[in-house]
């Protein structure tokens, strides 16, 4: 028998949101070398930033400060990265969630997928005017 979903209510929640995704990423072959390769991201940091980030983003807290697009724009990544980024973070929320802030996490995803990719293409082809 499946466990009832819940909806997306707390940090709780945002931690099993984040930790599942980013095992997800790890587990990745397209994603974890960016992550781990060419980003080196440190994970005891990094998850810590996710969780203020999307708590941020879907509880209203107010934890997170900075701009998460700086660090992403000397990285080798392109429309592929950012289609299956989105497919597994879909995927974690609809695995794990079902209500309105799992939708509105779903549309925030989609939301930051979509511009990243379009100021990174415009940076890469020589207008960085963002």
């Amino acid at each position: 028998m499946q466990a009832i979903k819940k909806d997306i209510q707390d940090r709780k929640d945002i931690h099993l949101l984040v930790d599942s995704f980013y095992n997800k990423v790890n587990n990745d072959t397209l994603l974890s070398p960016v992550f781990n390769e060419k980003a080196g991201v440190s994970w005891e940091k990094h998850l810590p930033i996710m969780y203020d980030f999307w708590s941020t983003m879907l509880l209203g807290d107010k934890s997170y400060r900075g701009n998460p697009f700086m660090k992403h724009i000397p990285l080798p990544i392109n429309k592929v990265h950012f289609e299956k980024w989105l497919s597994l973070f879909l995927a974690t929320v609809d695995e794990h969630f079902t209500g309105e802030t799992a939708e509105e996490a779903k549309t925030r995803a989609r939301n930051i997928a979509g511009v990243f990719q379009y100021k990174l293409e415009h940076i890469h082809a020589g207008n960085p005017q963002f």
